[in-house]
């Protein structure tokens, strides 16, 4: 079992979950973070430290949510490891809660 970003992470990109990762495993893209799988110890730091629930559990995916298991997983071998905190982006609040914002990931 691994941990999961999810849809609503895209657009906000808190990193209050990096700061507490104990094995570094978070990436992060232009407008969006992600858990590397393999890295992962399932440590369950990160999930309540996300202030717009954007992080789950492998096997609690919302549903709907399932294909960001393998986006975790694709993208977190393209992208930079993030270890420290960072300002959200300037329309995090805009955007929190807002579904079907898969079509502004940007890769």
């Amino acid at each position: 079992m691994t941990f999961v970003v999810t849809e609503n992470c895209i657009q906000c990109k808190h990193t209050d979950c990096v700061e507490v990762c104990p094995v570094d495993c978070f990436y992060e893209g232009p407008n969006f973070l992600v858990i590397d799988p393999d890295e992962c110890i399932d440590c369950a730091l990160c999930e309540p430290e996300c202030p717009v629930d954007a992080i789950y559990s492998e096997d609690e995916l919302p549903k709907g949510q399932e294909q960001f298991i393998e986006i975790n997983a694709d993208l977190a071998v393209e992208w930079p490891n993030i270890t420290e905190k960072k300002d959200p982006l300037p329309d995090a609040e805009e955007w929190d809660g807002k579904s079907g914002k898969i079509d502004k990931l940007e890769r």
